[in-house]
This record gives structure tokens, sequence and C-alpha cells, in this order.
């Protein structure tokens, strides 16, 4: 009898033994795999949680269709629509796709959890893009693809019609693009050729956002040369709102369309001197954030729902009409290196050095991630949850209007 009860005893033992190596294992695995969260504006399926509504807090994701396509290299948030590429060349989008800008071949209403998009599967595609309401699709042989709305010609087809897939933009068939940027109604494209890198713009241009001319132009449908980069080596292009970016070789940032602030708007690109060297630009639809070289954020403009972080400082972010907006260093951030800078259409967000997520701005949906609908002036700490703190790998953020997402990959 003793044996027998020995016996089960030991059975026991192994079986919670058995029971705690496989949730370690889990955990192990867990720790291995990339992790996806998201919150903010929910209502057409943009979050990827399958619930149409708000989210106040990260919430982490399940997303099969998403982590069997392999890691993402690159999210783009839009208005209300988000666009996966994958370290593969493969994309997926989800949420609101009433124009066409999912690129499934039909205006859905919305979507709730990624799909790949079919029509690009026999290309290795290398960047992507969203805009408010129109996508755009970098390959690796250089072709751009675009879809979604094309009322203002952002799609560069030569017309005003929407796509609801992708359509091979025959403009740069024989030039070979880079990059790719979508503003709310209007397109960058990187192109680069034998004189160089050029900069081409189509769509809305009724804010000076396209540079195309010395004019004011109502919109574009093909793409024409953006002007005042002779001699100027540009690396990286942005757009959102009625604004337009772009960092050149040597760090230096240039904006142009829209003016931030009390400035006016600029038909053509403008220099804004500064003492640091630039890695990165960001755009909402009042202002930029740009990440210097060494690790600090400024701020252009951001008068609007609290973005400027320090409130008094208002009032030194623009000049006189007519000459560009000031750079500021963000306040609340001394002390801190920040690695990666996302603009939602009001709000911000970084990370710094050491992973920690820090968000500001419009809260009104809950894209703060601060469990509120609360306006924040400046930088506050984002909790992805104990399981997941001072945990090794990097974290990247990505904002959309009134959403943002954060991805964790493993070391």
């Amino acid at each position: 009898m003793a044996t027998a009860a020995m016996e089960i005893n030991q059975k026991n033992k192994q079986s919670i033994f058995e029971q705690n190596q496989q949730e370690e294992d889990n955990e192990n695995q867990r720790e291995k795999e990339e992790q996806l969260w998201s919150w903010g504006a929910g209502t057409d399926g943009q979050l990827g949680t399958v619930r149409l509504q708000d989210e106040l807090l990260p919430q982490l994701l399940n997303l099969p269709s998403l982590s069997s396509a392999g890691s993402v290299s690159i999210l783009a948030c839009g208005g209300a629509h988000v666009v996966a590429l994958t370290s593969g060349g493969k994309v997926l989008t989800w949420g609101r796709g009433n124009s066409g800008q999912l690129g499934h071949g039909d205006m859905a209403n919305n979507l709730l959890t990624p799909k790949p998009v079919m029509a690009l599967e026999s290309y290795f595609i290398t960047q992507v893009s969203a805009g408010w309401s129109h996508s755009g699709f970098v390959s690796d042989e250089g072709y751009v693809f675009t879809c979604g709305d094309g009322s203002f010609g952002q799609l560069g087809h030569g017309d005003y019609r929407s796509h609801c897939s992708p359509v091979k933009v025959s403009f740069f068939v024989n030039k070979h693009v880079e990059q790719i940027a979508c503003g709310m109604r209007h397109s960058l494209v990187l192109s680069k050729e034998s004189s160089g890198t050029l900069l081409y713009g189509f769509g809305s241009g009724k804010r000076g956002q396209l540079a195309i001319s010395t004019d004011r132009i109502k919109s574009v449908n093909t793409p024409d040369g953006t002007r005042g980069f002779d001699g100027v080596q540009i690396i990286t292009i942005a757009a959102n709102g009625d604004h337009s970016a772009a960092l050149s070789a040597d760090g230096e940032l240039y904006t142009w369309g829209r003016g931030f602030g009390a400035s006016s708007d600029f038909l053509s690109p403008q220099h804004l001197p500064s003492s640091s060297k630039f890695s990165k630009v960001v755009l909402g639809w009042n202002h930029a954030l740009v990440l210097s070289d060494n690790g600090e954020v400024f701020m252009l403009g951001g008068n609007h729902h609290g973005k400027l972080s320090n409130p008094e400082n208002t009032t030194l972010s623009k000049h006189l009409s007519g000459e560009a907006a000031v750079l500021e260093r963000v306040p609340g951030l001394d002390g801190m290196k920040v690695a990666e800078i996302a603009a939602g259409a009001e709000h911000s967000a970084v990370v710094t050095e050491e992973g920690a997520i820090k968000t500001w701005g419009w809260g009104e949906h809950g894209q703060l991630g601060l469990g509120s609908t609360s306006d924040e002036s400046s930088p506050r700490t984002v909790s992805l949850g104990d399981e997941v703190q001072h945990k090794d790998g990097t974290v990247r953020v990505y904002c959309g209007s009134g959403f943002t997402y954060a991805i964790r990959s493993p070391p």
C-alpha cells in the first residue's frame, strides 16, 4: 500500500515538474517571439484587437496571420489603417479600407486582422507608407505602387481615380525608387538616378507641400520634380497633413508646405539651421519631431492639444510670419538618450535607449496609452505590463491618427 502511494506521489511530482517545465518553455518561446501592442482609436479595426473600440491601455496582440509571415521590419500607420512590411518583403494590411487603401481589391469598410496584399506577392517590397486614406509600396527593383483615395491625384497615375489594389506608377518604371511618403492628400517619392537622388511630388499642393512650383498648385495627378534641392543629396523623406520634410546626407533638415506655428506656408524647401545633425524626422498635422545623432529630440510647432512639451514655450516656437519656425528641444527628456521617434496627427511618442516608451499630446482616444483620454503636455512613460519590463531586446513605436503601436523584438 505504501509503495503504491509513493508511486502516485512520484507521478504527481513528475506531472508538476513537467507542467512547470512546459510553462517555462512557453515563457522562453514568448521571449523569443516579436510582440506587438496597440492602443488608442480602434473603431475601424486599426488596432488589430478584433474589437471595434478605443483602447486606453496597451493591448498585447495575438495576430497569427502576421506572426506566420515573419518579423515586422516596418509598420506604417495612416488615418485609420495599418500597413505591415515583413523582413521577407511581404505586405499585410488592416483597419479602414473604404477608399481601397488596404489594397485587397475591394472598398471594405474595415478589416479587423492583418491580411496579405496578394497583388504584391510576386514582388519583394522594401518600404511602405500610409497616408490618410492611401498607401504606397516600393519594391527592391525600384518600382513604386499606390492604392486608395486618388481624388487629389495623390496616387500619381495621371487621373483622379481611386484604386483598391496596388497599381504600379508608370512614371517611375525606368527610374529606381527608394522611398515613398504619403501625407494627408499628397505623396513624395525619392528616386535614385544617374544625376543623384531626385525628389518628386504629386497630389494636393495648395499649401506648397509638393514644392514643384513658385505658385500655389491645387493638385497634380502625375509626379513632378521638387525644386530647391540642387546640390543636396536627400536620403530620407516624410509627409503628413499638408507638411513635407527631408533629411540630407549631411544630417540637415528641410521642411516645406504648411507652416508650423504662426509661420506662413512655404512653397519651396526651407533649410532649418542647427548645430545638431539629424538622423530621423517625423511629421504630424501641426508639428514635427526630429532626432539628432546624439539622441536629442527637437520639435517644430505643436501648440495644439499640448503637443509642445513645455506650454510656456509655445510663443518661442515661431518667428514672425514669413519666417521658418524654430527648432526647440523637447523638455522632459533631459538626461535621456532617445533611440526612436514617432508622430501621430496630434500626439508624439519616443523610445529611450533603455527601451522606455514616452508619449504626450492629444489623448482623446487613449492614444497616449496612459489609461485615460486626457491630453498631456509633457512626456509620460507608458507601461507595457510587468511581464515585459526590464527585458532585453529592442522597442519600436509607430503612430497613426489617434492610435499607437509598439513592437518589442527579441535580442
